[in-house]
């Protein structure tokens, strides 16, 4: 695994970490079940305080990309599986307040369409 931290960069070095090891993991470059470093050792090795690198670790699993298995360590997880989940969840509560609001299944499927243009930038 290699990262680099850039002193110059506006994004904070937690975020730094946190976008390299997610586009590495999704890019097989780690592949899953790759066991990372500690916390205080990537700390060591990138020259952060171990709290920034803990940071990184907190989203990256909080994101599903990575997981962490108490004193085993932490691992890629596997590919998506955790987003998955997640997105169905929220899909799943996202269709129950659209029908305790009242709307019909065309309006809120189109409340959808419209928001992922929005943030995907289409249309």
């Amino acid at each position: 695994m290699t990262l680099k931290i850039h002193i110059d960069d506006s994004a904070p070095p937690y975020e730094q970490v946190r976008v390299q090891i997610s586009e590495q993991a999704r890019a097989g470059v780690l592949p899953v079940g790759y066991r990372l470093p500690t916390v205080r050792g990537l700390a060591e090795s990138l020259g952060l305080a171990a709290n920034t690198v803990a940071k990184a670790y907190r989203a990256l699993e909080s994101d599903g990309v990575i997981e962490t298995r108490g004193r085993n360590g932490t691992f890629v997880a596997a590919a998506g599986s955790a987003a998955e989940r997640e997105l169905a969840s929220a899909a799943q509560a996202y269709v129950e307040r659209a029908r305790r609001l009242g709307l019909t299944e065309g309006d809120a499927l189109a409340a959808v369409r419209d928001a992922l243009r929005a943030a995907y930038g289409r249309g």
